[in-house]
C-alpha cells in the first residue's frame, strides 16, 4: 500500500466514480476522500486555507488564484465541462430587446465576479453578441474566493438585504447571470439556449471548461512524479465511465449523462478530454475572456498554469 495518503475532494460524477470506490487505484499514493457536497465550499477552503492536498476547483477562481501566488498548481484534467448560453436570465418587461441593450444597465450576478459561469457567459455576451461589458455595472450577490481580488470599477456588492431574484422580478434589473428561479416574466436571454449551446459546438468547436484539478506545490516539489500519477488516475476513471456511456451501460442516465453522450454525438469524440492540446483553444479562451474583464492583468503560459510532468500527457 502506498505510504503516501492525500486528503482528495472532487465531485463524485461518472466520470470519477472509478477513482472514488478504488476500482482505479494511483500508483505513488492513496486516496483520502472528503465528501464535500457543496464542492463550492471546497474551492473556497482550498484558496484560502489550502486544506486539501487534490482539490477539485472551478477553472477561473484557479486563474485567479494562480495570479495571486496561491501555492497550488493545476494538472490538466477538466472535470466538469457547461454550457453556459442559458446562464442569463432577463425581465421580459424590462425593455430588452437584444443582448446589447443591457449597455448602460445594472446586470445581478450570483456570487463573485470570478465565478466561472459568469466569466464564460460574459465571453459569449461579448464575442458572439457584440456586447461591450464595460457599458454594464455588474451587481454582485456575494464576494471572491481569492479575497486579495479587487474588481474594474464597474464591479459593485448588491445593497445589503436586497436579493437579485426580488429584483429581476420587479424590473429593478434587467437581467442576472447564474440565478436559478421560475417566475412568468423571467426567461433566457439567449433563445433557445440548450440548442444555442450545442449549436456553437457544432459551428465553432465552443465547449467550456468549468473545473479542473489542483495540487498543493509542496508535494508536487517532493514529489515528481506525482503529478502525471494524478492525471492518469482521473483519465483511466474517465475512461472507463465514457466507454459505458458510449456504450449504453449507463443504466439511469443523469442529464449530465445525457449532455456528454449528446457531445459524444454531435463531435464523435471523447464528451472530457484531458491535456493540453486538445484543450488548447478553449483554455485560451477563458484567459482571453479573464483578462477582458479584469479578472487577470496579463496572459499565463501552459507551463505556468500546469505541473512539470504534465504538460505533454493527453487522457
Amino acid at each position: 500500500m502506498a505510504e503516501l495518503r492525500l486528503k482528495t475532494v472532487f465531485r463524485p460524477d461518472g466520470h470519477t466514480q472509478a477513482l472514488r470506490d478504488g476500482t482505479v487505484k494511483p500508483r505513488t499514493f492513496e486516496i483520502e476522500y472528503e465528501d464535500v457536497p457543496v464542492l463550492i465550499q471546497a474551492f473556497r477552503r482550498m484558496v484560502r486555507g489550502l486544506e486539501f492536498d487534490i482539490c477539485e476547483m472551478a477553472m477561473t477562481t484557479y486563474i485567479c488564484a494562480r495570479a495571486y501566488g496561491k501555492r497550488f498548481t493545476a494538472v490538466p484534467v477538466f472535470p466538469a465541462r457547461v454550457f453556459h448560453h442559458g446562464a442569463i436570465l432577463y425581465n421580459t418587461k424590462a425593455g430588452i430587446r437584444s443582448p446589447r441593450d443591457l449597455e448602460g444597465r445594472k446586470v445581478g450576478v450570483h456570487r463573485g465576479y470570478t465565478v466561472t459561469t459568469g466569466v464564460w457567459i460574459r465571453g459569449i455576451l461579448q464575442h458572439q453578441y457584440g456586447v461591450d461589458l464595460n457599458k454594464i455595472t455588474w451587481l454582485l450577490s456575494g464576494d471572491e474566493h481569492v479575497a486579495e481580488y479587487r474588481a474594474p470599477a464597474n464591479v459593485i456588492p448588491i445593497e445589503k438585504g436586497q436579493k437579485l431574484e426580488d429584483m429581476l422580478v420587479s424590473g429593478e434589473i434587467p437581467a442576472a447571470v447564474n440565478v436559478e428561479m421560475e417566475h412568468p416574466d423571467v426567461k433566457p436571454l439567449i433563445p433557445g439556449p440548450v440548442e444555442a449551446g450545442f449549436e456553437a459546438l457544432r459551428s465553432t468547436g465552443h465547449y467550456p471548461i468549468n473545473h479542473t484539478v489542483v495540487v498543493r506545490d509542496e508535494l508536487l516539489e517532493a514529489h515528481p512524479d506525482l503529478a502525471a500519477d494524478i492525471f492518469n488516475v482521473f483519465a483511466e476513471a474517465k475512461r472507463i465511465y465514457v466507454e459505458r456511456l458510449r456504450n449504453g451501460r449507463i443504466a439511469a442516465p443523469s442529464s449530465t449523462d445525457e449532455r456528454y453522450k449528446r457531445v459524444i454525438d454531435i463531435t464523435g469524440a471523447d464528451p472530457l478530454p484531458y491535456g493540453i492540446e486538445p484543450n488548447r483553444w478553449m483554455i485560451e479562451a477563458i484567459l482571453q475572456y479573464a483578462g477582458e474583464q479584469g479578472i487577470i492583468s496579463r496572459p499565463f503560459t501552459m507551463e505556468e498554469l500546469f505541473a512539470p510532468g504534465t504538460l505533454e500527457l493527453v487522457g
